[in-house]
């Protein structure tokens, strides 16, 4: 990843990949006589998930809001400001969530899902104390209850309230001391009462007698409490309910003298499920006498199938055994069944969800690996927590829609929310994927309107990617406003995903990180690219695009004398005569080279770029590669330290003579303070260069994302680091940034690929960085004849 440098075992979060690359002259007329440019023998995979669903049957994304948007004024704009836990006004138009990173709660107007509007925030230190810190919200009627961690640190002595504020004017009204550290909070459907878990969580840098660091038991218990809503909210008060150990300890929960609640969910009978993760288990509650009917373990779970190894490649050859589930959230299916999101804590995690039996505490149904699966096939794989957690399910909501009852539940770490029907507990059926900011925690239905807000809790402002709202409206109504078409071009917005991988032997092709595109000198209707090193070893990917989304169907690994090969590509050209070329950045300039690669995936030859070149680079080197006929262009992404600022070269080679020229590229400016702009493709098109310059700005804050035209340069370069290369004149071809922003979701930094297909569309991919400093979603847009697209 260019401009980056994060360790010695491999570069950096890896990955300002890109390139592509289009072969000149390549048209439907001569396909049919060039040959095979991969291996004929790679299998093909195939999809056993159907996701372009119609319109009316899916989640369509409206707004990405980013919160620190909806700051005081005064506070840096670099400030960490989260969106946690989320609830909403009884009219549907008011989102309220959490800030803890800020230790505040923040409003925002929903009422048109297309442009959410920041209604300012409330900060704790107007309720009560600067430290304090709140973990959940619940709104009812004209109030929203404010659920307040007080504890500052003290673990031993936990404490917390429950502020009852006004929305209308946000002033308290009421507050109800709850006698330890809480956390989650839940209304039932009939507005009559709430249930708050009293976590009284371990500190896990305490090292109880005869334990390890972080273990239980650390006392004081946790317990539940009970808010009757009934009458004036200054009315309200609190009653406790504890837990049975003896009860805890025969049900075979871990550490029952010292259980720690975590999520609170309640059914239309008034019955209460609650979840103790770090004890792996989940009790019932009957939330209007308090009487507790049933508890029992989460158990645990054999999964195999995974990616459990942290070695930057994506084997899924992995397991665990017998891991205790130790859920997170939970929620109702009608009033006999509860799901569990299994985050795990200190002991567990199963990198899924389950559904129970809620009187008998059996399972009906655990995802096994497929959650994890579902995170490699589309590109949202995270191997830095393969060892740990993987995907993470933490957040977790149960809604109707249309009469079918939906389970949502959301990736922590894989940043997404996955959609099944429920409506057989034995049988979910997964719907769809919806892409998130980092962080989902929050998951909040609002069916009224037939809408879902999704609050995200990591914030990055470094890196420039923040904590947002997520919002989505379901069926076709929204369809024009978030998410319609597949094709840009043809006047939708590119639905979520638009490109996955089939699977091969059960499993998904691992993939993720993408950038170098190139088109398919052989077929019309394909394209081919490549993982940098986020994901080792190279392989090069094929793409099907008469799929929907676009198809990863084949991988084909790199290898040199019979081994594979890890190596940061960030460029591909496909030969015409079979093979391939792939441009390959290096940790300083010396690494840089082109890698020929043959038809079947073996290293033919290694050309490295000329000493003085190599010796003037900084940090970034190749990004992009393109043949054209004898020849083959790069893109060096930035300035050499030899040539003026803002002057980036672009590279001929010519393997005949094995000689290299080069020429200037004039970079466009910014005035952004720590900003910088480089180029991260190169492609040769209708008798021109197109050039992919891009800034390193996402979000809002995205201002340079654009493909540029150069012509071809009839005069020689020069061929030295010494010489000034001539500047070649360049115009605007496509700027690149409202079709980021037409996806409705947080405008990519990355957009480092593009290709021309032989169909004659044109093709642009955003390098999802493998998670890191990136929210992870790879947009594939398809913007269609490149003739039009690129200004004729």
């Amino acid at each position: 990843m260019a401009g980056t440098n994060r360790g010695t075992a491999r570069r950096a979060a890896t990955a300002v990949a890109i390139t592509a690359v289009v072969v000149a002259g390549c048209s439907t007329d001569n396909q049919d006589d060039a040959g095979d440019t991969a291996a004929p023998d790679t299998p093909r995979a195939t999809s056993p998930i159907d996701f372009d669903l119609p319109a009316a049957q899916r989640y369509h994304r409206t707004a990405t809001y980013p919160v620190y948007l909806n700051k005081p004024e005064g506070d840096s704009v670099d400030a960490e400001t989260v969106a946690e836990i989320s609830t909403v006004t009884p009219d549907g138009n008011t989102v309220i969530y959490t800030d803890a990173a800020a230790k505040r709660i923040g409003f925002v107007d929903v009422a048109d899902p297309v442009n959410p509007v920041g209604q300012g925030t409330l900060s704790l230190e107007e309720l009560g104390n600067a430290d304090d810190q709140p973990t959940s919200v619940a709104a009812v009627a004209d109030v929203v209850l404010v659920v307040i961690d007080t504890t500052g640190g003290d673990f031993a002595n936990p404490s917390g309230r429950v502020d009852i504020v006004r929305v209308s004017d946000r002033t308290p009204v009421h507050s109800i001391d709850l006698g330890g550290q809480p956390d989650s909070i839940a209304i039932s459907p009939d507005g009559s009462f709430a249930a708050i878990a009293m976590e009284n969580q371990r500190d896990e840098e305490a090292t109880p007698p005869g334990g390890e660091e972080g273990d239980l038991p650390q006392p004081p218990t946790g317990f539940l409490q009970l808010i009757d809503l009934a009458g004036e909210p200054n009315t309200w008060s609190a009653r406790r309910v504890d837990f049975d150990v003896e009860a805890a300890r025969s049900a075979g929960l871990d550490t029952p003298e010292d259980l720690e609640p975590e999520y609170v969910s309640i059914n239309s009978r008034g019955q209460v499920a609650l979840t103790f993760q770090e004890n792996n288990g989940v009790a019932i509650i009957e939330g209007r006498t308090g009487e507790v009917t049933n508890i029992f373990s989460a158990g645990s779970e054999s999964v195999e199938g995974i990616d459990t190894a942290e070695d930057g490649t994506i084997d899924q050859s992995g397991s665990i055994s017998d891991t205790p589930r130790e859920p997170d959230a939970i929620g109702w299916v009608g009033d006999d069944h509860v799901v569990t999101a299994n985050e795990g804590d200190w002991k567990g995690g199963t990198r899924g969800w389950t559904i129970f039996d809620a009187t008998t505490g059996e399972v009906v149904w655990d995802a096994g690996n497929s959650f994890s699966q579902l995170a490699v096939r589309t590109g949202l794989h995270i191997e830095g927590r393969a060892e740990s957690k993987g995907p993470e399910p933490e957040g977790l909501a149960i809604t109707e829609i249309n009469g079918t009852p939906t389970a949502l539940v959301a990736s922590e770490r894989s940043n997404f929310v996955a959609v099944y029907d429920v409506s057989d507990v034995t049988a979910p059926q997964f719907r769809q994927i919806l892409p998130t900011t980092p962080g989902p925690e929050g998951v909040l239905p609002i069916p009224s309107r037939n809408l879902l807000v999704i609050s995200s809790e990591a914030d990055d402002a470094e890196a420039g990617v923040r904590a947002s709202l997520n919002v989505y409206g379901f069926g076709d109504r929204f369809a024009a406003s978030g998410g319609g078409d597949q094709s840009a071009a043809s006047g939708g917005t590119p639905m979520f995903p638009s490109i996955v991988s089939g699977d091969v032997d059960g499993a998904p092709i691992g993939w993720g990180a993408l950038g170098a595109l190139s088109a398919d000198p052989a077929d019309e209707n394909r394209l081919y690219t490549a993982t940098d090193n986020a994901y080792g070893p190279a392989r090069v990917l094929g793409i099907d695009l008469t799929q929907t989304p676009a198809l990863i169907d084949t991988e084909l690994p790199v290898t040199d004398n019979g081994e594979a090969v890890t190596l940061d590509v960030e460029g591909i050209s496909a030969r015409p005569d079979g093979g391939f070329v792939l441009g390959v950045e290096g940790e300083e300039g010396p690494g840089n080279e082109l890698v020929i690669v043959a038809a079947d995936g073996s290293v033919e030859k290694r050309v490295t770029l000329p000493a003085d070149i190599a010796d003037a680079m900084g940090g970034q080197g190749i990004e992009g590669v393109a043949v054209d006929g004898d020849a083959i262009w790069v893109a060096l992404q930035r300035e050499l330290e030899t040539d003026p600022p803002g002057v980036a070269r672009l590279g001929r080679y010519t393997p005949d003579s094995d000689s290299w020229e080069w020429f200037g590229y004039q970079l466009d400016t910014t005035d952004t303070e720590g900003d910088w702009i480089g180029l991260s493709e190169i492609a040769v098109y209708d008798g021109s260069l197109l050039v992919l310059e891009r800034d390193k700005l996402n979000g809002p804050d995205a201002r340079v994302k654009a493909i540029y035209r150069v012509a071809l340069p009839e005069d020689a370069g020069v061929t030295s680091a010494t010489e000034a290369p001539q500047v070649l004149p360049k115009t605007l071809a496509r700027n690149l940034v409202p079709d980021l922003q037409a996806t409705k979701g947080f405008v990519q930094e990355k957009v480092e690929g593009f290709a021309v297909a032989g169909n004659g569309n044109l093709y642009v991919v955003t390098d999802n960085d493998g998670l890191d400093d990136a929210n992870g979603e790879t947009q594939f847009l398809d913007l269609g004849p490149a003739a039009t697209a690129l200004g004729g």
